[in-house]
């Protein structure tokens, strides 16, 4: 075993670790030209931890920060909200309560429907519900009358699975599980308060969200959408991990394919006159709000009514 060797101390010398620092990253060499800098590992050893390996370090500073401007009414709803750790979240600890970045925007969600239409009562269809946070999040705060979740088969069983075991079992009773083969079977005829669509329909087919958005002309009274403005093609957030052919099939989903700057707020704002024209489900239908969604910079969120004497 090799024993380690203190160096010998100096009057406001560095301490091991900066002197290892400044051997392996802080160089002469690396710090000749001020190009790139600010990127590289000279920052990542001054200012910045490098992103790269402490992408779950970001994540938990998001969360963090995200989790300590809650409002009372949110931090209310998330506390109602029960078995949020099942499944082994990345969680941090805010004024007392586990917080993970999913169910921040599900308050958010909840929060923003709450406000601009009534949800006790409410038939609520999702389509596209992931794991089921969303309603998760809605059956835990309102009194819905029925809750109606539409999915591919896989994603169908994940979301049946977690709800049955998170939520109480009289919630849970008013679920249903339509897989997309049924869809026109199980709503013909159907009529809900209100459909929910969070970050799915960017990944459609353009056809296939249009039948969605016939379906919700259709059947529903209020449509909540929240998804991105437009795709993005830097390759410095992921490093196109998943290779080249998954970002084609990602820039060619979706209605709003138009490469932007995303982390350009204005960009963002240049885009949503065309995001609220693009969600609007047919003529007869009003955006009646629409603002930024927590937590994403490109994301944005709208609420639509139809008016129901002008069929």
């Amino acid at each position: 075993m090799t024993e380690q060797v203190s160096p010998v101390h100096r009057r406001y010398g560095p301490s091991a670790q900066w002197l290892h620092i400044n051997e392996a990253h802080i160089t002469p060499e690396a710090v000749a030209d001020l190009a790139g800098f600010k990127s590289n590992g000279v920052n990542f050893k001054l200012a910045l931890w490098n992103p790269h390996p402490n992408g779950v370090r970001y994540l938990k500073a998001l969360t963090f920060t995200l989790g300590m401007g809650l409002s009372p009414a949110n931090r209310d709803r998330l506390r109602r909200t029960r078995h949020r750790e099942v499944g082994d979240p990345y969680s941090v600890r805010c004024q007392g309560d586990s917080v993970c970045l999913d169910y921040l925007q599900a308050v958010h969600e909840v929060e923003f429907m709450a406000a601009n239409l009534p949800l006790d009562g409410a038939e609520v269809v999702e389509i596209g519900a992931g794991y089921g946070r969303t309603c998760h999040t809605l059956l835990s705060n309102h009194e819905v009358a029925g809750y109606t979740i539409v999915d591919l088969p896989n994603t169908l069983e994940l979301s049946r699975r977690y709800l049955r075991a998170v939520l109480e079992p009289e919630h849970f009773a008013k679920i249903s599980f339509v897989g997309i083969d049924d869809l026109d079977e199980r709503l013909r005829g159907a009529r809900f308060d209100v459909c929910v669509n969070v970050d799915s329909f960017a990944e459609m087919d353009p056809e296939t969200v249009r039948d969605y958005l016939a379906l919700i002309d259709a059947t529903c009274a209020h449509f909540y959408v929240n998804n991105p403005v437009g795709k993005y093609l830097d390759k410095t957030l992921d490093g196109h991990s998943q290779g080249a052919a998954v970002v084609e099939l990602a820039l060619s989903s979706g209605l709003l394919r138009e490469v932007i700057d995303i982390h350009d707020s204005e960009a963002v704002l240049e885009q949503v006159p065309a995001f609220l024209s693009a969600y609007r489900p047919g003529p007869r239908w009003q955006c009646v709000a629409d603002d930024r969604a927590v937590s994403w910079s490109y994301y944005w969120q709208a609420l639509y009514r139809a008016d129901s004497t002008a069929r």
